[in-house]
């Protein structure tokens, strides 16, 4: 169990959020052009990557709203919370970012 600071809320249990993927993956601007296998590889493709990682989480048992946090998923630290459309922390250099 461990505590996630919701920008909104503040400090709140993690059993009251829900995990959202990685952060910052573009929507295609025009996804009926795109091939079947560029579809799939926007859907299903992400980085995965070892150690610090940026995040999407909602806060589903509160204020319901999303939002970006830097968590290293080898110890689950999360380092930094941040509003969507906010820049992730430049201090952060996690490997999730686009």
């Amino acid at each position: 169990m461990f505590i996630i600071d919701c920008p909104w809320c503040g400090e709140r249990d993690q059993s009251e959020f829900s995990y959202g993927g990685e952060a910052h993956i573009v929507r295609p601007v025009e996804p009926e052009a795109l091939s079947d296998n560029e579809w799939a590889d926007y859907l299903f493709m992400r980085k995965n990557t070892k150690g610090r990682y940026l995040e999407q989480w909602v806060h589903s048992a509160g204020c319901r709203r999303w939002f970006n946090a830097v968590r290293d998923n080898v110890t689950y630290e999360i380092s930094a919370t941040y509003k969507p459309g906010d820049s992730a922390p430049a201090a952060e250099h996690a490997e999730g970012t686009s």
